[in-house]
């Protein structure tokens, strides 16, 4: 039971015989007992006539999930199974992370009859948003008392990854089409798998003639070749400390999470095999084996529920982790941090491990507020901050050149660029025959 703001204000009239007949009358007491009495009776005549909120059936209607930043409707069917007329005010208990907004609605359902109650989500956290109760306040006519029951009606709603980077895939995928040489405007693509033979032009790599089947056709044929296919991609993905840094008001891990998914698609375009392996101290989420739309379905899943893990990675164990997925050679593109020669010190020691037998990428995020700091030099306090943001850039600079020495390749780029500099780095190592 709860008290209106109505009845607080009837019960505050109270105080009009007071003032009338002063505080010391007796006549002033005797009204005002009076009047205790009668809001009190009507209040309990109003109680009794308000609906019973436990004779209320809740049903929820609810998608299973939400890319980060959209927004989508959670459906609340409220059947009033009581004898009297229901006039409720209705909280949908979400999380404050689901974004629900103003979360009180105010229904009206006579009875036996059943109401719709919407409520739009629009989550700003990644994982999965729960709501577990709704709680429903019945008033009487006269609105003087209300009473209020907690009805469970669990719900979830899992928010994935935005993938904002998927802008890039249509540019990147045209790309490899003409590397491929499947566009009308262009020709054969060279690469390292045989794709057919045609005959000889003016201009065509006299190394790529095949003089038996010139001496079968009388004529000069030549053999054209297309990148590789069905090779293996192994996207590992650091969830440790430094993953839980803000580049560009933006987490490391997010930036990550969007380099992979671009990586992911375009190599399933491309006709190659992905694996995807976020790990720290343990595996934190996995992806083998799927292909098409099922490959970028189950990784947005496995991001949806991994965050930062605030320990050190554990980079021994990671030529372990990659011949648990695959023995055949395979590119290992690594997403993790190579800001500081310090911490950069385990991958460094593995990195040699996985160059021999597969072809190694380091991919990092670089603040672009440290070089807008480092080329801003006007003051004596923005010299300063440029020396600092040098001292910072030079680090990186070091820990690429290192793992350069080590046979690995390195990709460092702002936020926003990294997935799309990964991207084009992939099609250059196919254009090479790399992979």
């Amino acid at each position: 039971m709860t008290l209106s703001g109505r009845f607080v204000l009837l019960l505050a009239l109270g105080v009009v015989p007071i003032v009338w007949f002063g505080p010391s009358s007796e006549q002033a007491s005797g009204v005002l007992f009076l009047w205790l009495l009668f809001v009190l009776a009507l209040g309990g005549v109003d109680l009794a006539l308000a609906a019973s909120p436990r004779a209320v059936t809740v049903e929820r209607m609810l998608p299973s999930r939400v890319r980060l930043g959209e927004s989508v409707t959670s459906e609340l069917y409220l059947t009033n199974t009581g004898r009297r007329r229901l006039i409720a005010v209705v909280r949908d208990a979400w999380q404050p992370s689901a974004g629900a907004g103003r979360n009180r609605s105010r229904v009206t359902i006579p009875r036996g009859e059943r109401r719709l109650v919407s409520l739009t989500l629009t989550p700003f956290r990644r994982g999965e948003r729960r709501v577990e109760q709704v709680t429903v306040r019945t008033r009487g006519p006269l609105g003087l008392m209300n009473r209020q029951a907690t009805l469970n009606a669990p719900g979830r709603i899992r928010v994935l990854p935005p993938f904002h980077a998927r802008k890039h895939l249509p540019s990147r995928i045209a790309r490899l089409k003409e590397l491929d040489g499947r566009t009308s405007v262009m020709v054969r693509g060279q690469g390292t798998e045989f794709d057919s033979l045609r005959e000889y032009v003016r201009g065509d790599d006299v190394r790529s003639i095949d003089w038996r089947a010139t001496a079968r056709r009388n004529d000069v044929m030549v053999r054209t070749w297309r990148p590789e296919r069905d090779r293996r991609v192994v996207i590992l993905l650091d969830t440790g400390r430094t993953s839980a840094a803000r580049v560009d008001n933006e987490p490391r891990l997010d930036t990550a999470f969007e380099a992979a998914l671009l990586l992911a698609a375009l190599t399933s375009v491309a006709g190659d095999r992905v694996d995807f392996l976020a790990f720290d101290r343990r595996v934190r989420g996995r992806v083998q084996g799927a292909s098409g739309a099922a490959l970028l379905s189950q990784m947005v899943d496995s991001m949806a529920m991994i965050d930062p893990e605030l320990i050190e990675m554990d980079w021994a164990a990671v030529p372990g982790q990659v011949r648990s997925i695959t023995s055949q050679h395979a590119l290992v593109v690594v997403l993790t941090s190579i800001d500081a020669a310090g911490a950069s010190t385990g991958l460094l020691a593995v990195l040699p491990q996985l160059t021999k037998r597969h072809t190694v990428v380091v991919a990092s995020t670089l603040d672009p507020a440290t070089v807008l700091a480092a080329a801003t030099r006007g003051g004596r306090d923005e010299i300063y901050r440029a020396a600092a943001a040098e001292r910072a850039l030079l680090d990186v600079a070091r820990v690429s050149a290192a793992i350069r020495q080590l046979g690995a390749d390195v990709v460092t780029a702002s936020p926003s660029q990294l997935p799309p500099a990964l991207a084009d780095r992939y099609i250059a190592l196919k254009a090479a025959g790399k992979l």
